[in-house]
């Protein structure tokens, strides 16, 4: 499996490409990708640069999947600018169509790590972040590759606004534990729940993803955590 490395020598993982693509997926890679592409080729990214109108906020979705929760997003705040993070390229390619459906121009990408984008953005810029159905790693020697981890807590925390919304979701049971553990040991954030149906129940404006409904086909419950930045 394809390793990267961020600052702080941080190991990144992640799939990089699954089947073939059809011809019509590597159209819209072709003709699409580069266009929407965020260039990390600065120290700090100027985020209002990167969208073509002018955004009123920035949200950010951490392994976007096959895209139906960010182009859901995108489509319901046009005037939010969003920032997509997925090293799947098949899962940048069901996106890809889905934004092409209603001709999108609030949204751009990054086909990497997503701690490599995050490492550039700048302080407190983001309104809203999204962490949705990440992989659990659940062999227990691989558990250190789990995007929620202290590391990228405190990344996440300097990007994040004040009062701004982390949602992180899981269909894993000890993953659930994990972050929840995590989250509660960083000093930046509170978690917002104050009875069970807070964190078993998906908001109104929290669609559901392929992940999610395959998870609950299963018979799995997901958790849906949101968590404030102080």
């Amino acid at each position: 499996m394809p390793e990267q490395q961020a600052k702080g020598g941080r190991i990144l993982y992640g799939r990089r490409r699954g089947k073939p693509l059809r011809k019509g997926q590597q159209k819209l890679i072709d003709r699409d990708l580069p266009r929407l592409a965020i260039p990390l080729d600065a120290d700090c990214l100027d985020l209002p640069s990167l969208f073509p109108d002018p955004c009123r906020a920035y949200w950010l979705e951490i392994g976007f999947g096959g895209g139906e929760h960010l182009a859901w997003q995108a489509k319901a705040n046009p005037d939010v600018g969003f920032i997509g993070c997925e090293p799947y390229i098949n899962g940048v390619a069901m996106l890809l169509g889905k934004l092409d459906e209603f001709g999108a121009r609030n949204v751009r990408l990054h086909n990497e790590a997503a701690e490599l984008l995050i490492d550039q953005l700048p302080n407190a810029s983001i309104e809203r972040a999204f962490i949705l159905f990440p992989d659990p790693w659940p062999k227990s020697g691989h558990n250190k590759r789990r995007f929620v981890a202290t590391a990228n807590i405190a990344a996440l925390a300097r990007v994040l606004q004040p009062g701004a919304e982390l949602r992180i979701a899981t269909d894993h049971t000890d993953y659930g534990a994990w972050i929840l553990w995590h989250m509660l040991q960083s000093r930046d954030f509170d978690w917002k729940a104050e009875s069970p149906e807070d964190w078993r129940e998906r908001k109104d404006d929290w669609p559901a993803t392929r992940y999610e409904m395959k998870a609950v086909k299963k018979g799995l419950r997901p958790v849906y955590y949101r968590f404030l930045r102080r």
